[in-house]
């Protein structure tokens, strides 16, 4: 079975819904998943793939295999510094001191 399909079924029950219906709520054809599960396709569309992550609020790239954590740093990365130039370790400790700082002051 495709990772993909492993990864899509991992999201699904941990949100608690069956492939069916996240298929049904995406507007995906639930054949088309059959198919990629059991091999009659090789791939699903990056329409569907989008939907799909979409509806998980997670990255087509992690739905490629992808590690979510590093994506997720690397999504922060961009946000926080504007994706111009490279993010060293150092300035990447010194923002989560800083926001552990933030998180801190708060809960006084």
């Amino acid at each position: 079975m495709p990772e993909i399909y492993d990864r899509i079924e991992k999201l699904c029950k941990e949100k608690k819904v069956n492939v069916t219906l996240m298929c049904k709520e995406c507007k995906i054809p639930r054949a088309s998943l059959s198919d990629y599960k059991k091999g009659r396709i090789q791939s699903l569309s990056a329409k569907t793939l989008a939907k799909i992550a979409g509806y998980f609020g997670v990255s087509v790239d992690y739905l490629y295999g992808g590690n979510h954590k590093d994506l997720i740093e690397r999504d922060l990365k961009v946000a926080l510094f504007g994706g111009d130039g490279e993010v060293t370790d150092e300035m990447w400790e010194e923002v989560k001191r800083y926001a552990q700082y933030i998180k801190e002051k708060g809960s006084k």
